[in-house]
């Protein structure tokens, strides 16, 4: 009889990972803490929550790394790509989500599938014995942290990623704001009209800057320290950075005409994305904060357009906790130390729910194919997930290791013609010479299956 693979962690990487295995034949158990036990961040039991942006970022599979983790994802018959596409929004060349039908379809076809359980409740110890993987991603509970750190003997390495607030469309001022993409991108109208637009005066964006600087902000508990990952940074410490920060940040004004005001072009414009299909709710683009409530209120309202704004969730703030993979993981994704564990998603040291997802997918094929005799090698470097795991798991300094999103710095050099002078030539060619090596993984797994 096949041994049980178990998985603590039904978030986007648990979820991948056990469809994968459970597809390769392996029976799954995925422990989820919710409902029985909730995170300030999550609303709902769901698999697969989407806590942060509904946003798996850029889709392009021939000029971005993320895109390219897409397709890999998706032609690897990833579960989360899968439930990605069929509730998909409007955003231009980026992949976003309507976050809860999103979540109830991963969760559906999970507990639909014969090989796969999932058991509510809280595991705090590490397992000794048994196939495991890890994914309890950055909101990993003290006690399973203490585990894990007592295992490894090394101190847990932490840093803040902060939730951007959600506003009702109905409180926006149309009369103010737009709807249009950067650039016009997109093939279809609705991809071009896929953001909504508020703009700013410099008068009204120093202002902004000023209230930004002097609102009341969470503070943190003794011990901690606010070591952020920079793609996710608190507006706020971004504007201490400098007060042109965000104007070249998440509130650049470029590739943006106001139809209101056509003659004159905006200092500053802030994006709301859809974040539900119905077009009820928008994300703030790139606004996460560590504001108090009652100051974001306030703070947001002076956006022109946003004057009015009624919010279904303000912005928040938590801990979030990762491995020194460098240190303690092998290729394989494996604790060095108690080799039958794995560790997959943010937990690893990846960034961002691509990433996450990639790395469940990675550590639930491997240990089905452990489990059932046929060993899963490790992706070429050249393919976006090799690149990724050879990153977080040798490939950057375990002294100075921070979170990472994919992206081709990771990847071994390319000779393209013209160099950095053609960035999508080379592009291109990353690409390509990617999907080949994927193409190639995935084919000598079938040949052995």
């Amino acid at each position: 009889m096949t041994d049980t693979l178990h998985i603590i962690g039904g978030g986007m990487a648990g979820s991948e990972a056990a469809w994968q295995a459970a597809q390769m034949g392996v029976p799954v158990v995925i422990h989820e803490m919710r409902p029985k036990v909730e995170t300030f961040a999550h609303r709902t039991g769901n698999l697969a929550e989407m806590v942060c942006s509904n946003s798996f970022r850029s889709d392009d599979d021939e000029a971005n790394a993320v895109g390219l983790l897409h397709w890999e994802m998706r032609t690897a018959g990833g579960i989360i790509m899968a439930a990605a596409d069929q509730n998909a929004l409007p955003a231009g060349s980026a992949l976003a989500v309507d976050r809860d039908p999103f979540s109830e379809t991963v969760t559906k076809r999970l507990l639909d599938h014969p090989l796969i359980t999932v058991e509510a409740g809280e595991i705090n110890d590490l397992p000794k014995d048994g196939h495991w993987i890890i994914a309890t991603g950055p909101l990993t509970t003290t006690a399973l942290g203490q585990s894990i750190a007592s295992q490894t003997g090394a101190d847990q390495l932490a840093f803040f990623d902060a939730i951007a607030p959600i506003v009702y469309a109905e409180s926006i001022n149309m009369d103010v704001a737009w709807m249009q993409s950067r650039y016009d991108k997109g093939e279809t109208e609705a991809e071009q009209k896929a953001y909504l637009n508020c703009p700013m005066d410099k008068a009204q964006y120093e202002a902004f800057i000023d209230a930004l600087l002097a609102a009341d902000k969470t503070e943190f508990h003794e011990g901690e320290t606010a070591g952020y990952f920079d793609g996710c940074l608190p507006i706020e410490v971004m504007a201490e950075r400098g007060r042109e920060t965000l104007r070249f940040g998440p509130m650049k004004p470029v590739g943006l005409t106001n139809p209101h005001d056509p003659e004159n072009k905006a200092y500053a414009v802030v994006q709301l994305r859809y974040d539900n299909a119905l077009g009820t709710l928008f994300n703030i683009v790139g606004f996460q904060t560590k504001m108090k409530y009652g100051a974001q209120t306030e703070v947001f309202k002076m956006i022109p357009g946003l004057e009015n704004a009624s919010f279904a969730r303000l912005g928040g703030i938590h801990r979030n906790t990762f491995l020194n993979s460098p240190t303690l993981l092998d290729d394989q994704l494996r604790l060095k130390s108690r080799p039958n564990i794995r560790f997959a998603g943010q937990i690893t040291g990846v960034e961002g729910y691509v990433e996450s997802t990639a790395m469940g997918l990675l550590a639930g094929r491997m240990a089905a194919g452990e489990i059932l005799g046929t060993p899963v090698a490790t992706p070429p470097i050249d393919t976006a997930m090799g690149a990724l795991v050879n990153h977080i798991t040798g490939g950057a300094a375990a002294k100075t290791f921070q979170p990472m999103n994919v992206n081709f710095g990771l990847f071994q050099p390319i000779d393209a013609k013209h160099g950095r002078k053609n960035r999508k030539t080379r592009y291109k060619a990353y690409t390509d010479r990617a999907k080949a090596a994927w193409q190639e993984w995935l084919d000598a797994q079938s040949s052995t299956a």
